[in-house]
């Protein structure tokens, strides 16, 4: 019986002294935090929220860095490049790992190239019309649609962005056609939608928000596996009989392939405690983003299904931007 105690207890011990050595190994250095956005914006912020609390539960400073520009590729390029002991991290998130290289030839493979380390959340996209219109429900629009073949459209953030491809989603299951008119941005796209220019967009639900509390849109369904706490009168479109709309706006940390496992656990458990801090929630609010605490290997998997979602549709609709 003792040596089947030991035999049980001495890989448990083991685990636990390379994780202490990864933290060890960890804080002799300051931990360099990879953006793929320029400072200022919804995704910056959340960056530097969780830094902010991470390193101090790392006990260690952590360096944000803003690395714009190429939809997220030179940040994930830098990331890739760097040395795999977990000092160098990115913040990936559905652009750079999902749509992007769905639809597009980037110079890095999504999943390959990145040890994934955790996720930290996410926030739907909202299916809004314009206020003006006379559908009030998921069905109404539905119908709205099937009796307008041909004259309705939609404008999106730009080609392969996550308010383009959800609509094209939108499109494959209830089989209508509505023009697509891309814009650089959301801003642009909403002014155009607010104008009557467009009828329909897919926008996240951090930037919706304002034009729907100002009654100029209209909100009839969120992706997502539930309603959204801001949103609970809206249905999702899963519920609504959409099926494949769990798809969301998904933040999370990466680092460069080859992250030894020891470190890999000591960064997920650590992330997945401050994502667990009350005044954390509350921060992530602002941009509608939930906090979503997994084990890496847990993220892992959601990358790829994710990837896979986006890949296989863009192959369906025709959406290779490089062609």
């Amino acid at each position: 019986m003792q040596r089947r105690a030991l035999v049980k207890v001495a890989p448990a011990a083991a685990l636990l002294a390379c994780v202490s050595a990864a933290r060890a190994q960890l804080a002799n250095k300051p931990l360099r935090y990879i953006v793929p956005v320029a400072a200022g914006g919804g995704s910056d912020m959340v960056g530097r929220t969780v830094t902010e609390r991470w390193g101090k539960l790392l006990n260690q400073t952590v360096v944000v860095e803003n690395i714009a520009g190429a939809g997220g590729t030179i940040a994930c390029q830098t990331t890739m490049r760097a040395v795999p002991d977990g000092a160098t991290l990115m913040q990936g998130y559905v652009a750079t790992h999902g749509t992007s290289p769905a639809t597009r030839k980037v110079p890095y493979d999504a999943i390959k190239d990145f040890t994934p380390i955790g996720m930290i959340g996410a926030t739907p996209n909202v299916l809004v019309i314009n206020a003006a219109l006379p559908a009030h429900t998921l069905a109404e629009w539905t119908a709205y649609l099937r009796a307008n073949p041909g004259k309705i459209s939609y404008g999106s953030a730009g080609p392969g962005s996550l308010t383009h491809l959800t609509m094209e989603l939108f499109k494959q299951q209830q089989r209508s056609f509505i023009v697509h008119i891309p814009y650089r941005g959301i801003a642009p796209a909403f002014t155009d939608l607010l104008g009557g220019q467009t009828q329909a967009m897919f926008p996240g639900l951090a930037a919706a928000l304002p034009h729907i509390r100002s009654g100029r849109v209209r909100p009839l369904a969120v992706t997502g596996a539930q309603r959204h706490a801001l949103l609970k009168d809206v249905p999702t479109l899963d519920e609504s009989g959409f099926k494949g709309f769990d798809a969301q706006q998904w933040y999370g940390v990466m680092g460069p392939a080859g992250i030894p496992a020891p470190v890999v656990k000591h960064l997920n458990d650590t992330l997945n405690a401050v994502l667990q801090q009350p005044d954390l929630r509350d921060k992530l609010s602002v941009e509608a983003i939930e906090p979503m605490p997994m084990f890496a290997e847990a993220f892992g998997l959601f990358v790829q299904q994710d990837l896979a979602r986006w890949t296989r549709l863009a192959r369906e609709r025709n959406i290779q931007l490089d062609s």
